[in-house]
């Protein structure tokens, strides 16, 4: 048996606790218990143990993108977001041509399953191509279409032990048949839409319960239209994502919606190749990105992803923000274990949870990372 103890400062149960000792073993938290009988062989350490992190929405990172439909590109991805604390995370496409989206899919079912060291793929998240042309982004315009169940159902059919997260703009014609057909199969995010108060809350009712990087390519929250963001604020069970990068959104309006959706926001990256790389010109697709400042914008200055790390958001969510940590690592952990259908073995320090730890010295920054009990280098 493979057995490793961490000792010291841990957060477990939703209140960081002294004394905590943490043992790994083949792969899963084999206990965690309060205690100064340490063994001799364990780890004693002065940085906060947590649970690793989950990210809902990633596009890539050191230099390759998930739809580069390419084993070693998407093993550079899941290795990289992993030394950066991401131990588990949502695949994300784009709007795309059917060729390209099958071949990105199949390349990310075949990463699954590849067991390489790294990030676990534990879902694949459709950002479009169903979403509304004039909310785009730095989404491929030529391949944005019409909702289409022969489409989506050729895709599922490919993973059919993943789970699905999809953006939609539920106002497009046939966004309601879609999220009524495949409402028990996938689960559907409003997002790079121009819809009212009343779409989204439609698309609510039709079975949708997630928003795609929320403020972000959406209506915002106006005191007679409250948009989007009003349909998130106002709901009661559905989640939402938020780039916590200080760019994409203001640190004010951070607080402000991880303090009205309680246990449902989760921090994503919505991370593009570029994340870990120098300044300079990338692609996103077929777009032209050029990364300067901490952010990543097309030439009309539209952001194109971001360049952020889970580390990066949790570290901002405290520093920019204002939260406290205890606050913070739910929303990195336990909330997208949820909105992902993993909530039973990862997000937490529980005994037969799987062994994805990361340790978080003083600034917040990664100090070790263990993927199934893997110890990984950080970034």
């Amino acid at each position: 048996m493979s057995t490793r103890y961490l000792h010291g400062r841990a957060f477990v149960r939703g209140a960081i606790q002294d004394d905590t000792l943490v043992t790994l073993r083949d792969g899963m938290i084999a206990d965690v218990q309060q205690t100064l009988d340490v063994p001799a062989e364990a780890t004693r350490t002065t940085a906060l143990i947590a649970p690793g992190f989950i990210d809902c929405h990633v596009h890539g990172g050191d230099g390759a993108d998930f739809m580069d439909a390419d084993d070693s590109a998407n093993a550079r991805v899941l290795s990289f977001h992993a030394r950066c604390g991401t131990t588990a995370l949502a695949a994300t496409t784009l709007s795309a041509s059917r060729p390209d989206l099958h071949a990105a899919v199949d390349a990310i079912v075949r990463a699954s399953y590849a067991g390489r060291r790294g990030a676990e793929i534990v879902a694949i998240h459709l950002e479009g191509p169903y979403i509304n042309p004039t909310r785009s982004g730095a989404q491929d315009l030529a391949s944005i279409r019409p909702p289409d169940i022969q489409e989506i159902a050729a895709l599922v059919v490919e993973a059919p032990r993943m789970q699905w997260l999809m953006t939609i703009a539920p106002e497009l014609p046939g966004a309601r048949t879609l999220i009524e057909h495949f409402k028990g199969r996938i689960t559907f995010s409003i997002g790079h839409t121009a819809a009212s108060y009343g779409d989204a809350v439609a698309a609510l009712e039709w079975g949708a319960s997630h928003f795609t990087h929320l403020f972000n390519a959406m209506p915002g929250l106006q005191h007679r239209e409250p948009g989007v963001v009003g349909a998130a604020f106002s709901s009661v069970d559905a989640t939402a994502e938020l780039i916590a990068d200080g760019i994409h959104v203001h640190p004010a309006v951070l607080r402000i919606a991880a303090r009205t959706m309680p246990n449902r926001i989760a921090l994503i990256t919505d991370a593009m190749r570029a994340c870990g790389l120098p300044n300079g010109n990338y692609k996103l697709y077929g777009y032209d990105v050029t990364v300067a400042e901490g952010a990543a914008r097309l030439a009309n200055g539209t952001l194109a992803g971001s360049v952020l790390t889970m580390a990066g958001a949790v570290c901002n969510m405290v520093e920019l923000a204002g939260m406290p940590i205890e606050a913070v690592l739910p929303l990195a952990t336990e909330v997208p274990a949820r909105i992902l259908g993993v909530a039973d073995r990862k997000g937490k320090l529980e005994p037969g949870f799987d062994a994805d730890v990361v340790l978080l010295n003083e600034k917040l920054a990664i100090d070790r990372v263990f993927a199934k009990g893997e110890e990984l280098l950080p970034a």
